[in-house]
C-alpha cells in the first residue's frame, strides 16, 4: 500500500482512517453530562505528514456539531458529512512536517452504526460506556481511525460528582469543584483508536491482590451490589497476570483495570490498559473465567501488538483464544489438547468457507475465526514442541512490543523457530478455508514444568477496598 497515494487505510472499512498522515498523541477535553448526555469536547492532535504534502487530510467523527477547527493555529477549510471530517489546510502541510490540529465539538453520542449493531459511546441507564471495536472510536472524539496509527492519550473528563470515571491508563489527578469533578489520565503508551476505553458509572473501587514490588497495579470498578459475586470471579486474575507475565514477557503497560457495567453486555471489550465487562459475566460461579483470561491476554496480543488493519484481527482472537486454553491447562482445568479436540470436533460440523488470515468483514467476528484461531496457535505448537513454541511466543510479544504486525510478519516469525518447514502448515491453517487434521502433540509436556495454580487464589489474590 502506497499510502500516498490513496487516503484509504484497511480494506474492510476503507471510509475510516487517512493513510496520508499519522497522529502521535491526543489530548482530549470533555464535558459529559449523563441526563441529557450531552458531550461537548476539544480534541488536541499532534501529528506528522506522511512522504508528501498534505493539501487536505481527513479525521472521523460522529454527527456532532462541530465550533471550530484549527490547524497550526490558523482556521482551514473544512466539510463535515458522513462521518468524516475534511480539512484543507490554509497553507499546505509540507512532507514530514509536524502540525497540530484542535477541534471544538458538542453533541448527543450515540454508538456507530455496523453490522455488529451500535459501537462506540453507549449511554447507559446511569452513565456512558466506551467498546469501539472496530470502528466506534469515531462516536466521541475526531480520530484517524485506523488501528496501524497508534498514539499516545491524555484524557480528561468533567462529570457530576456522584460518578466514577476510568479510563486506560494512569489517574493523573481527580478535582473536585462544586458538583462536578474532573478526571484526567494519562496513556503514554501507544495506543490505536478503538482501544480507547472508557467509562463514567456508579462504582466502587477495589484492587485486586497485592501487586509488590514491580508487580502490575490491577483496579476494578464494580457496582456496589455485585461485588461479593465479583471477588469470586476474578479472585485468579492476579495468577492469569503472573502466568500471563511468564509466558508473554512482562505485561505491557502501567496498570490494568476492570469495568463491570451495571447492565447487560453481549461480549467482554478489551481495550488498552482496561477490560469492560457486563453484569451478566459476573455469576459468582466463575462461569465466565475464560473471557477474564481472554481479555488480559488482549493486552499483549492486539493491544501491544497490534494489527496493521482488520484483515488480521485472527492474530488478535486466535492468540487470545489459547491463552484461556493455557490457563485451563495451567490452572488445573482442561487441557488446551482436550480443548482444541473440543474446537475441532464444534469447527467440523460447520461450513468450511472460512480464510482465517483474511475473513472479509462480514466473518471477522464469526466465533469460527476464534476457534480456528486457537486451533492454529495449537497445531503450531504441536509442530514446534514446547520447548520452542513458548520462546516463539514471548519474542513475539517482545520484540512486537507496541509494534504493528502482520500475519505475513507472524508465520516469518514462527518459521524461524522451526527446525523443520512449516510453510505448508502455516498455509493450510492460514490460507485454506477447508479444515486441515486435528494437530496433536509429539510427547511434550503441557506446559514447561512450574507449580500449578491452585483452583482457589489464597490469601494473596482476594480484594482489598482502594483507598480514595
Amino acid at each position: 500500500m502506497s499510502g500516498e497515494r490513496t487516503t484509504a487505510s484497511d480494506p474492510y472499512f476503507p471510509d475510516h482512517g487517512d493513510s496520508r498522515y499519522r497522529v502521535h498523541r491526543y489530548e482530549l477535553a470533555l464535558e459529559y453530562r449523563p441526563g441529557p448526555n450531552r458531550l461537548a469536547g476539544t480534541a488536541r492532535l499532534s501529528a506528522i505528514a506522511g512522504r508528501a504534502p498534505l493539501t487536505e487530510f481527513h479525521l472521523n467523527l460522529s454527527e456532532f456539531k462541530v465550533g471550530r477547527i484549527l490547524v497550526n493555529g490558523r482556521a482551514p477549510h473544512y466539510a463535515h458529512r458522513g462521518g468524516k471530517l475534511r480539512v484543507r489546510p490554509a497553507k499546505p502541510l509540507s512532507a514530514g512536517a509536524a502540525f497540530t490540529v484542535e477541534v471544538h465539538y458538542a453533541g448527543n453520542p450515540k454508538p456507530v452504526r455496523s453490522p455488529w449493531g451500535g459501537l462506540g459511546w453507549e449511554e447507559l441507564t446511569d452513565g456512558a460506556l466506551v467498546a469501539s471495536q472496530p470502528v466506534g472510536a469515531p462516536s466521541w472524539y475526531p480520530c484517524n481511525d485506523r488501528p496501524a496509527d497508534k498514539a499516545s492519550y491524555q484524557i480528561s473528563v468533567n462529570t457530576p460528582s456522584a460518578y466514577t470515571v476510568v479510563a486506560g491508563g494512569r489517574l493523573l489527578t481527580r478535582t473536585t469543584k462544586a458538583s462536578t469533578t474532573t478526571w484526567v489520565y494519562e496513556q503514554a503508551a501507544p495506543t490505536s483508536s478503538y482501544l480507547v476505553g472508557l467509562s463514567i458509572g456508579m462504582h466502587q473501587t477495589v484492587l485486586l491482590g497485592d501487586p509488590g514490588l514491580g508487580g502490575v497495579p490491577q483496579s476494578a470498578h464494580v457496582p456496589a451490589h455485585l461485588l461479593s459475586r465479583f471477588s469470586r470471579d476474578f479472585a485468579r486474575q492476579p495468577a492469569m497476570m503472573h502466568l500471563f507475565e511468564e509466558l508473554f514477557g512482562p505485561y505491557p503497560f502501567g496498570e490494568y483495570a476492570v469495568v463491570v457495567a451495571d447492565e447487560e453486555l453481549d461480549v467482554p471489550v478489551e481495550a488498552q490498559g482496561l477490560s469492560l465487562f457486563g453484569a451478566n459475566h459476573v455469576d459468582g460461579a466463575r462461569g465466565s473465567e475464560r473471557l477474564v483470561a481472554h481479555e488480559l491476554a488482549h493486552q499483549w496480543f492486539g493491544n501491544s501488538v497490534t494489527i496493521a488493519d482488520w484483515r488480521h484481527i485472527w492474530l488478535n482472537e486466535g492468540l487470545a483464544k489459547y491463552a484461556e486454553w493455557l490457563w485451563s491447562e495451567r490452572s488445573g482445568g482442561r487441557t488446551a489438547q482436550e480443548l482444541a479436540a473440543t474446537a475441532y470436533r464444534l469447527l467440523a460440523t460447520q461450513p468450511q468457507d472460512l480464510k482465517l488470515a483474511d475473513p472479509g468483514r462480514k466473518l471477522m467476528f464469526d466465533d469460527r475465526l476464534y476457534e480456528r484461531g486457537g486451533l492454529t496457535v495449537h497445531a503450531i505448537r504441536c509442530a514446534l514442541g514446547d520447548g520452542a513454541f513458548f520462546r516463539m511466543l514471548r519474542d513475539w510479544a517482545t520484540v512486537h512490543r507496541h509494534g504493528v504486525v502482520t500475519t505475513a510478519t507472524f508465520t516469518a516469525h514462527v518459521s524461524r523457530y522451526a527446525t523443520e518447514p512449516v510453510d505448508g502448515l502455516l498455509r493450510a491453517w492460514l490460507q485454506q478455508p477447508s479444515l486441515p487434521p486435528l494437530p496433536s502433540p509429539h510427547g511434550s509436556p503441557a506446559i514447561p514444568e512450574r507449580p500449578a495454580y491452585p483452583p482457589t487464589n489464597g490469601g494473596s489474590g482476594g480484594l482489598g477496598r482502594a483507598s480514595a
